[in-house]
C-alpha cells in the first residue's frame, strides 16, 4: 500500500463545464485531502478554455481559503509529472460531432435515439475518444506509473474497458447516473433520496436496482415502490423515465439513469423518447450545421418545455454560456454527487468507504456477465484500491442484453488496435439498433469521411 506524502491532482480536460469546477470544489471542500501538501494542475489542449478554468480556479482558491500549489499547461507530460491521481473529462469539439452521431445513424434508417454510449452513434463517438484516452494512459505508464486515472469521459464502459485492457494503469471510470436513478424512485416514493438505500449494477448507463429500502429500518420497498409506480401519472417526467417504468413492468427491475441513455442499447425505444426529433433539429435547406460548424441548440428532453421560448429569444453567444460555468454562485463553493474526490480520499488515506456505483472490469462479481467486460457496479474502497462487491445475477433477458453490448465492446475495441473498419462493422450488425447491412457499410463511411480529421485511421 502506497503511503502519501503529498498529493497532486491533474484534471485533464479542466475546460469541462460538467466536470471541472466540480471536481475543484470537492477538492477544496475536503479537509483530508488539504491536509497533505497540495499541488492542483489544470491541462487543455484548448487555450482558451484553459484559460477561463484557470481564472475560475484561482477565484476559487482565493475564496476557500486553502494554501495550495495551482498551476495551468496545455503539455500533459508536464502536468504527469509526480501526478498522484488524473482526472480525465475530455472531448473535442462535442456538439459539433454530437450532433452528427444523432442525426446521420437516423439518416439511414437505424434506431438511434441518443448517440453518446450505445448504438452506432456511441461506437463513433467511442473512436474518437479512445485515442486521446489512450493516450493519456501511454504517458501515465511512462511518467506516473503508479498513479490512478479516474474516467469522466464517455463512452465510459468502452474506454475504461480499453485502457484497462490494453495499458497497466490503474484506472476507473465514474458515473452519477446511479444517483439519477435514486432521485427518480425518491420522487415516485415521495421520500428523500438520503432516506433510500439502494442497489444497482449493470452496464454504464443500462444499470438496474436489485434493491430498494429505507435505510434506517431496512424495510423493502420495491413492492411499495411498484405500487406506487402503476398509480402515478403516466405523462409525469414522461419523456426521461417512460421508457424505465415500461421496463420495470417487463422485466421487474427499475433501470437506470432514464430514457436517453438505457435507450440507446434496445431497439424498440424510440418511441418513448418523444424529442429525439428536436435534439440537435436543423432546416436542411438553410442550415448546413457540419459544414459551418454552428451546431443548433441540444434538447436533452421534454421535460423542462424547451420549446416554451418566445419567438424573440436568441441563443447565447457560445462564449459567454461558457463562461457562466465557470462562476462561484450566490452560494460558494458547494460538494458535488461525483465520487472522484471520494475516491481519492479512500486510497489516498486508506479509508475504508462505500462508493454505490463505480466501472472496473467483471472479474465475476456479476454472475452470468461477460468476463473482463467493464461493469458497474458497488465496490468497497482502501488504501489497496478498489473492489468490486459480489451480487446475484441480474436477470436472464437483462443479462442477455447486458452481454450482447459486452461482445460489441470487444470489437470496437479491436477495430481501434486493429484499424479495421470490418471489425466496426462486425459491431455495427451486432447491435440492436441495426436494420440494414447495406445502410450499416454507408454509414461507416460517411462518417469516416465527415470527421477524418479525429477518427483514427481504420481500413476495410
Amino acid at each position: 500500500m502506497k503511503k502519501y506524502e503529498k498529493l497532486k491532482i491533474v484534471m485533464v480536460g479542466a475546460g469541462s463545464c460538467s466536470f471541472c469546477p466540480a471536481t475543484l470544489s470537492d477538492i477544496l471542500l475536503s479537509d483530508l485531502i488539504n491536509s497533505l501538501p497540495l499541488e492542483v494542475c489544470l491541462m487543455d489542449i484548448d487555450q482558451h478554455a484553459l484559460e477561463v478554468s484557470y481564472e475560475y480556479a484561482k477565484k476559487a482558491v482565493a475564496y476557500s481559503g486553502r494554501t495550495l500549489k495551482l498551476c495551468a499547461t496545455t503539455d500533459l507530460d508536464e502536468a504527469l509529472c509526480g501526478a498522484d491521481f488524473v482526472v480525465s473529462a475530455i472531448e473535442v469539439d462535442r456538439y459539433h460531432y454530437w450532433s452528427m452521431d444523432f442525426h446521420i445513424p437516423r439518416r439511414y434508417g437505424f434506431r438511434q435515439v441518443y448517440g453518446e454510449n450505445g448504438g452506432p452513434g456511441g461506437m463513433f463517438h467511442t473512436l474518437r475518444n479512445l485515442g486521446p484516452t489512450l493516450h493519456i494512459a501511454h504517458r501515465m505508464e511512462e511518467i506516473c506509473p503508479e498513479a490512478w486515472l479516474i474516467n469522466y469521459t464517455n463512452p465510459e464502459a468502452k474506454l475504461v474497458e480499453a485502457v484497462l485492457k490494453l495499458t497497466k494503469i490503474h484506472a476507473v471510470g465514474v458515473c452519477h447516473g446511479f444517483e439519477m436513478g435514486v432521485d427518480q424512485v425518491a420522487k415516485v416514493l415521495e421520500r428523500k433520496p438520503e432516506e433510500l438505500e439502494i442497489v444497482g449494477y449493470g452496464l454504464n448507463h443500462f444499470g438496474w436496482l436489485t434493491s430498494i429500502r429505507d435505510k434506517e429500518t431496512g424495510e423493502d420497498l420495491y413492492p411499495l415502490f411498484r405500487e406506487k409506480e402503476q398509480q402515478s401519472h403516466w405523462l409525469a417526467n414522461w419523456d426521461e423515465v417512460g421508457l424505465s417504468r415500461i421496463m420495470l413492468r417487463t422485466y421487474g427491475l427499475y433501470p437506470y439513469p432514464g430514457t436517453n441513455h438505457i435507450g440507446e442499447y434496445i431497439a424498440w425505444s424510440d418511441e418513448f423518447l418523444a424529442s429525439t426529433k428536436i435534439q440537435y433539429f436543423f432546416d436542411p435547406v438553410k442550415e448546413k450545421p457540419w459544414e459551418t460548424k454552428k451546431t443548433p441548440r441540444f434538447v436533452y428532453d421534454f421535460c423542462s418545455n424547451p420549446t416554451g421560448i418566445a419567438f424573440s429569444e436568441v441563443d447565447k453567444d457560445k462564449d459567454e454560456e461558457y463562461r457562466k460555468c465557470f462562476v462561484i454562485g450566490e452560494e460558494g463553493l458547494k460538494r458535488s454527487h461525483e465520487y472522484g474526490i471520494p475516491i481519492i480520499e479512500a486510497i489516498a488515506f486508506d479509508l475504508h468507504r462505500y462508493i454505490p456505483s463505480l466501472n472496473q472490469l467483471n472479474k465475476g462479481q456479476i454472475p452470468g456477465i461477460l468476463p473482463d467486460m467493464c461493469v458497474e457496479g458497488p465496490c468497497m474502497l482502501d488504501g489497496e484500491g478498489i473492489h468490486p462487491m459480489d451480487v446475484p445475477a441480474l436477470p436472464p433477458a437483462v443479462t442477455a442484453m447486458i452481454n450482447q453490448q459486452g461482445a460489441i465492446h470487444q470489437l470496437v475495441i479491436e477495430a481501434y488496435t486493429e484499424h479495421s473498419r470490418n471489425k466496426l462493422l462486425q459491431a455495427m450488425l451486432l447491435d440492436p439498433t441495426i436494420s440494414n447491412y447495406n445502410n450499416a457499410v454507408a454509414l461507416i463511411d460517411e462518417m469516416f469521411e465527415r470527421e477524418k480529421e479525429i477518427l483514427p485511421e481504420m481500413s476495410w
